[in-house]
């Protein structure tokens, strides 16, 4: 089933601009649930002027009907239902279904739907090879970035971005074999051979399963961490207009295939300010666990002007009051770490801080609560899942997103190539002078 999308706004008056001797009115529309942006579309044919707004973070790119956010409120829904209730009552694998069709599967499109999913999760076989050349040490978001772009080498028959049917099976074979694919990239980090797919297994099961088991030993996967994975997927599926996602979108408008779109959306989520908060968030905890456990030292060193030192997992540029997929996932840290019960400095460090950030009136006056990077962190650790996987398992849960904003993007009336403006700033016009001259 697939709804149908929405992407009009409603006027809500104009505003004037004066420039010189000019004056003009620019519409002012607003979105379903209240956001106001003032359409400049007219404004450089009109005036010969452009807007600038470093990174983007006054300037609305799409209007879209996948997610709201309200930082603000601590809001966040996917297709109108808040993620708290997503991920109470679905799986990761209806949370997909929702985001890339508009609306929750009846049980009849979500067996569909998982079979499809199912019948894709083999790579082909010359694609293992691939992984012989990479480096041992090769960070696995760059092996994954590769091979997802290399997909799209082995299925030249998905390629058309405006063939319905052609769409469909590339959406089927990036949910099913992006496990796989990072999966592989971890056994290729640790020497092991790597381990086919069991489709008799769920979605995060069978992840699980690639990851920990071996020809000579069968895994099985404690329930509880299937369940932390499952909450985990859902709340990073997606995030509106984030770098990556944006990414994914710019890729997308000039035609590029939906594989060769969402490698560079994975690789604008290796970055350490994005997909990559959660790593130097355990790292960080790994470092104060490293220097005996004082986390005094460190929260005055993070609370002094002068120290370049920053607490990171707290706080969230957008979300001004508190993280509500951190809520979330709190529960489920607490219930792991009660349940494993491993003594490990780094979970009392991260015990520590929670409290602090919590309690600490400089914390709490500031808004800088534990966010989702430091309870993920935390949960992918007590896992076993290794520091470098982290932000490959942050690509897994947001890929539904990207699909589903990619195909909003070649579903909009009037798509056109994303293309911004600058303000030039370098040298006026020069003479070249002749090599023997210089």
């Amino acid at each position: 089933m697939s709804s149908s999308v929405n992407l009009e706004t409603q006027d809500a008056g104009t505003v004037r601009l004066t420039y010189g001797d000019q004056e003009i009115e620019l519409p002012v529309v607003e979105g379903s649930e209240g956001e106001r942006g003032i359409d400049i579309s007219v404004l450089r044919g009109t005036t010969g002027l452009v807007t600038l707004d470093e990174g983007f973070v006054n300037t609305g790119s799409t209007r879209s009907a996948v997610t709201f956010l309200d930082g603000e409120k601590g809001i966040l829904r996917y297709r109108g239902y808040p993620i708290e209730d997503l991920a109470k009552h679905c799986d990761f694998v209806e949370v997909a279904y929702l985001l890339i069709h508009g609306e929750l599967p009846s049980p009849a499109e979500a067996a569909n739907f998982r079979s499809g999913i199912r019948h894709h999760t083999m790579i082909h076989e010359d694609m293992r090879s691939f992984y012989n050349g990479f480096p041992r040490d090769a960070h696995p978001m760059a092996i994954l970035s590769s091979v997802v772009g290399a997909l799209s080498t082995f299925y030249q028959d998905s390629m058309q971005v405006d063939d319905p049917d052609q769409v469909e099976i590339s959406i089927y074979r990036l949910l099913a074999k992006l496990p796989t694919i990072a999966a592989y990239a971890y056994k290729k980090s640790i020497g092991q051979p790597f381990m086919y797919p069991n489709n008799d297994l769920d979605y995060c099961e069978n992840f699980l399963h690639m990851m920990f088991a071996t020809p000579a030993h069968d895994h099985l996967v404690d329930p509880d961490f299937a369940e932390a994975l499952n909450l985990l997927l859902i709340v990073h599926a997606d995030h509106e207009q984030n770098c990556s996602t944006s990414t994914v979108r710019m890729v997308g408008s000039s035609n590029a295939n939906l594989f060769a779109s969402i490698s560079a959306g994975i690789g604008a989520l290796w970055g350490p300010l994005h997909g990559g908060a959660n790593e130097a968030c355990v790292n960080m905890l790994e470092k104060i666990a490293a220097d005996g456990g004082n986390v005094k030292k460190y929260v005055d060193m993070a609370k002094d002007k002068n120290s370049s030192f920053r607490l990171m997992g707290f706080g969230h540029r957008v979300y001004k009051n508190f993280d509500p997929r951190a809520q979330i996932i709190r529960a489920c840290c607490d219930k792991l770490l009660a349940k494993l019960n491993i003594d490990d400095p780094l979970f009392h460090v991260a015990q520590e801080l929670q409290d602090v950030a919590l309690e600490d009136e400089y914390f709490v006056e500031r808004k800088l609560y534990p966010n989702v990077d430091f309870y993920s962190g935390v949960i992918y650790r007590a896992m076993g899942i290794p520091v470098q996987m982290f932000t490959v398992l942050f690509s897994l849960g947001r890929l539904p997103g990207w699909i589903a904003h990619w195909k909003e993007l070649h579903a909009t009336p009037g798509k056109r190539i994303y293309r911004p403006r600058q303000i030039y700033t370098g040298q006026n016009e020069r003479t070249v002078v002749p090599i023997e001259n210089r």
